[in-house]
């Protein structure tokens, strides 16, 4: 699958924002500590996933009822649900200099990943750092993709190919509004409205 960046210009997968806040101290000093064992950028983007995937609880797999959606809260916090943690994870990427991006599987419900793209590197590489379990293993990989589901077509599953910048409306506007976990549940989407990537002006 061809992945397809909906903003045109790579530098809005750098940028801070509410929710991506990678300027805030939390997230910074984060960064720091995970540079300080990892020099190149293949290694800290290794060693970012390997944080956000092991080390911050998928809330649903752990009985969590908080709903994070910052960045800063998440590794703060140290809980989220998929898409908190692809927020977490992009904010860690940006920091020290990766473009991420936020991308979407329709599985069940709408699942968060993230796409970065390494120096040299000419294509975006996916990764899912939603946290592994029994019968799930995702990988840091650039090879090919390791994550948590592979879509399953024929159950009507679909890998969404747009990168955005910024988290999708539909996702952030229920992460948001949620008081709890249980009712996050009953807000997500199924799937996800695809815009049509934007053009240079």
């Amino acid at each position: 699958m061809e992945l397809l960046q909906y903003e045109p210009d790579t530098s809005a997968y750098l940028a801070a924002d509410d929710v991506i806040d990678h300027e805030h101290t939390v997230v910074r000093d984060t960064a720091q500590r995970l540079r300080s064992t990892a020099p190149d950028a293949y290694s800290y983007a290794e060693a970012a996933f390997t944080y956000v995937r092991d080390t911050i609880p998928h809330s649903a797999d752990h009985g969590d009822p908080r709903v994070t959606w910052r960045a800063s809260d998440v590794l703060e916090q140290r809980t989220g649900i998929c898409f908190a943690k692809a927020h977490a994870l992009t904010a860690l990427l940006r920091a020290e200099g990766i473009p991420a991006a936020l991308c979407y599987q329709k599985l069940d419900t709408a699942h968060g990943l993230i796409a970065l793209k390494l120096p040299g590197e000419r294509r975006w590489a996916r990764q899912d750092p939603r946290g592994n379990k029994p019968g799930v293993d995702a990988r840091f990989r650039l090879d090919r993709e390791q994550l948590a589901w592979p879509v399953r077509p024929e159950l009507g599953e679909v890998d969404y190919p747009l990168l955005f910048a910024e988290p999708h409306p539909a996702v952030l506007h229920c992460l948001r509004k949620a008081v709890d976990r249980p009712h996050l549940w009953q807000l997500l989407p199924t799937a996800l409205e695809m815009p049509e990537p934007r053009r240079r002006a």
